[in-house]
């Protein structure tokens, strides 16, 4: 049973519920857990105005994702930024190329879930999943969220990303706060959880 993260990552924070959510999943019995980004279309020199070089060099060793990768997996977690409430460019264009698994029904049945971050707490988080869900339930996928079983959902010990849509992170205005423990230790929940989902429809 085959579990693919698919993730884009400016600064990091990403990438980091994206290790989570992977830690998570390969938590389940027979779970192969691969861990992949979409492709950069940003210049080398805008990523450098947006001071993302250095987090960037750190996402090279990254395999970039194929269709095959998808058509592949039983299950597929997507992770994303937030911008202005929706996905990132990056991850919408890598989507849009996905026309000829659609037209085939390629991922009908795959289980699909989604995480995100925003720079605030109000930032169009829920926004960005809930949205992120049309284009999943277009290619027929089998959405999963974040359940309050994760207890961590109730926390009143701080303020923290995660909703019932998907885990969650904020970043803070800068882009310095990096995710808190509550916030990964959602991450993770949410990759075993869709991971035990996927092992028990492969299952038949």
């Amino acid at each position: 049973m085959k579990v693919l993260v698919v993730f884009y990552s400016l600064y990091g924070h990403i990438k980091q519920l994206a290790d989570a959510v992977a830690d998570g999943a390969q938590q389940v019995p027979n779970a192969q857990v691969e861990v992949k980004r979409v492709p950069e279309t940003m210049s080398a020199e805008l990523i450098a105005q947006m001071g993302a070089a250095e987090a960037q060099k750190a996402m090279q060793g990254i395999p970039v994702v194929t269709h095959e990768d998808l058509t592949s997996a039983d299950a597929i977690i997507f992770g994303t930024p937030t911008r202005f409430g929706n996905m990132i460019a990056q991850m919408r264009n890598f989507l849009d190329s996905t026309g000829p698994l659609w037209s085939k029904g390629a991922l009908v049945g795959k289980v699909g879930s989604v995480f995100t971050s925003s720079a605030t707490q109000h930032g169009g988080q829920e926004s960005t999943i809930l949205s992120f869900h049309t284009t999943l339930l277009h290619h027929g996928m089998v959405i999963v969220g974040l359940p309050y079983a994760f207890a961590g959902q109730m926390t009143m010990d701080e303020i923290s990303g995660g909703s019932p849509y998907g885990a969650s992170t904020i970043t803070g205005g800068d882009g310095s706060r990096m995710p808190s423990r509550n916030e990964l230790d959602g991450a993770r929940f949410q990759g075993t959880h869709v991971a035990q989902i996927a092992s028990r429809l492969s299952a038949g």
